[in-house]
């Protein structure tokens, strides 16, 4: 009898996993889960949001853009970027151990995890996708498809694998509170974006001729895919199904709905109308800027995050455009870059347990020596990405042209590029 009821207490603990080699079946579905959720940021949530912000002439360009990008970084990742991102190497890229992904079985634990390697990888590989992808909508309308993929590419081996190793793999900057990306994702692609927009000039007619999305449903509809997507991107962060994602998806969500009422606000007080491109930018700013401090704080310190990148990253695409003059066409620095600075800066004082505005979440560390490493881990990758991306965009602009030309501009870059159209009304 007493064997009988030590079968049926004990047994079920192994087939779901809690005790089979480690494994842990509840922390293994939260990360399927997670990374299928991180692959709808980019296919279809980033490709919609994007293509509807553009004219209708160039919509299938942006969609192709970011499936070409998903494609290629997927490959390469395989190939030799896992490996040179999380294996032991040197302060600033990994070694060669698992190019093809050598040593890396059906029933091998990710280090220090209890998920599968696999699992690791792909999740891991998410990441790496969306980047470069994001980096699309600072070129938006007049980069040959060509050497769009070659600089994606090149800009993933030489910006986003070190910027990965230094920060999650153990390399120069792992003192750096970046809990989902600020640095990694945000800032290597906002710098990025901002270099690639000033070496390829502006869309012609910029700024004086308006150039209006064509597409706001679609606009809407790709923001609300990135708003779940996302809860994949910071919650799944945690490796596990436990407290702290529930804690990063709640501050997640609340910086969310706090930048997009706070970017709506500010068009409203101005003497403009709320619209829904507003909006949902702001929530894709208040997404940015909490990412690294998901991990961290607390719901007070959320609502202050959301608060800054709505308003912050609001006055920052003013200036950008309106005050500098660079055309960054969707407005990639301002929203992702700078949102992703003032994520890394404010971890270093809400994140603090016991800190400003009492968040109880995250970890103790005095917070101006916290802040001067994250000083240190904003100068090194902002500087490390500023001049890879323009040397790789030398060099490519040195062997083909990068941008089409004025009338391959002006017809539009689906017909000119793909010969397709996005819209074939009879």
């Amino acid at each position: 009898m007493i064997k009988k009821i030590l079968l049926v207490t004990i047994l079920p603990f192994f087939s779901i996993g809690i005790f089979a080699d480690g494994l842990d079946s509840g922390d293994t579905a939260w990360i399927l889960t997670s990374t299928a959720l991180v692959l709808l940021m980019t296919l279809p949530g980033l490709s919609l949001f994007y293509a509807g912000l553009v004219r209708s002439k160039n919509a299938i360009s942006v969609l192709m853009q970011c499936f070409a990008i998903a494609c290629i970084v997927s490959v390469a990742w395989v190939v030799y970027g896992y490996s040179l991102a999380f294996t032991e190497g040197n302060a600033f890229f990994g070694g060669t151990s698992a190019f093809f992904l050598a040593g890396i079985g059906r029933d091998t634990l990710a280090p220090d995890t209890t998920m599968p390697h696999s699992l690791f990888v792909i999740f891991q590989m998410t990441f790496a996708i969306i980047t470069p992808a994001l980096v699309v909508g600072a070129f938006a309308e007049r980069m040959k498809f060509g050497a769009m993929c070659l600089f994606s590419l090149l800009w993933f081996t030489a910006v986003y694998i070190p910027a990965c190793h230094m920060i999650w793999g153990g390399g120069y900057l792992a003192d750096v509170k970046d809990f989902a990306g600020g640095l990694v994702v945000h800032l290597t692609c906002g710098v990025g974006a901002l270099v690639i927009a000033l070496v390829l000039g502006p869309r012609k007619g910029f700024p004086s001729t308006a150039m209006p999305p064509h597409n706001r449903t679609m606009v809407v509809t790709g923001a609300a895919l990135l708003w779940v997507g996302w809860f994949g991107f910071n919650a799944g962060s945690s490796w596990a199904a436990d407290g702290l994602a529930g804690m990063a998806m709640l501050v997640t969500h609340i910086s969310a709905a706090t930048g997009a009422l706070t970017w709506m606000a500010i068009e409203w007080i101005k003497g403009g109308k709320p619209t829904i491109v507003g909006i949902a930018t702001g929530m894709v700013a208040g997404l940015a800027t909490i990412t690294p401090a998901a991990g961290s704080v607390g719901p007070e310190g959320a609502l202050l995050i959301g608060l800054m990148a709505g308003s912050i990253c609001f006055y920052a695409t003013q200036a950008v455009k309106g005050v500098f003059g660079i055309d960054d066409s969707l407005d990639v620095f301002p929203v992702h870059g700078v949102g992703g600075i003032i994520g890394i800066i404010m971890v270093s004082f809400v994140g603090v347990q016991g800190g400003f505005l009492g968040s109880s979440a995250g970890e103790s560390w005095v917070p101006m020596e916290q802040f001067i490493i994250q000083i240190k881990g904003i100068v090194v990758i902002g500087l490390w990405t500023a001049v890879a991306s323009w040397v790789i965009l030398k060099i490519l602009g040195s062997l083909m042209a990068l941008r089409v030309t004025e009338e391959e501009e002006y017809e539009g870059l689906d017909v000119t590029e793909h010969e397709e159209r996005s819209y074939d009304l009879v």
